[in-house]
């Protein structure tokens, strides 16, 4: 069997693309949960205007 072969072998049924596009948002949606936790929540502080 030739590498083209192979190549085609490998290349069918489109799963490896999927990955290729879920991994990375999979991964950055875990990196802004994670960095939305560590936030500290405070009050919204807009509502209190001392002029």
């Amino acid at each position: 069997m030739t590498i083209a072969a192979r190549v085609m072998m490998m290349h069918q049924g489109g799963w490896d693309e999927i990955l290729i596009f879920v991994g990375p948002v999979v991964i950055i949606g875990l990196l802004i949960y994670v960095a939305r936790k560590q936030v500290p929540t405070t009050p919204e502080e807009d509502d209190q205007d001392t002029v």
